[in-house]
């Protein structure tokens, strides 16, 4: 079935999941479209168990990718990170079972961050509020 890219967001927002069991699952989300081959109209059903095999893949790349910045992290900030846990923010953060799925693969506990669609333009108004006290935030060329 070929779909658009506002039935693929909506698919995702609907019943994205990053484990194949939930303790609450979305029910499954009616998708119309054409065949791809004969376009013909085609309706199926998509469930939480689909998709979350479909992204299996993005979702350990993107596990190795938070362990090669764990590698990196000097370790007093990683005593912190173990001790307080890593806040998903963005969309992304609202896939189910995403915390979850991290927690127990990489043995930190993860959370939703309490507002993720508008956390990160909040925190970056905060830090350019406060851009002389975050400064160490910033690349030196950013300063200039």
């Amino acid at each position: 079935m070929r779909i658009s890219e506002p039935t693929a967001e909506r698919i995702k927002k609907q019943v994205g999941s990053a484990l194949l069991e939930l303790e609450n699952p979305p029910e499954d989300m009616e998708v119309k479209g054409p065949n791809r081959t004969t376009d013909l109209p085609l309706k199926e059903y998509i469930s939480y168990k689909e998709i979350a095999h479909c992204i299996n893949k993005n979702l350990t790349t993107i596990e190795t990718a938070i362990l090669s910045a764990l590698g990196q992290t000097p370790s007093e900030l990683y005593s912190d990170i173990v001790e307080n846990g890593i806040y998903l923010t963005g969309g992304g953060a609202l896939l189910h079972g995403l915390a979850k799925r991290l927690s127990d693969r990489l043995t930190i506990d993860f959370h939703v961050a309490e507002d993720p669609l508008h956390s990160v333009a909040k925190g970056t108004g905060i830090a350019l509020k406060n851009l002389k006290t975050l400064s160490f935030l910033m690349h030196g060329d950013m300063l200039r």
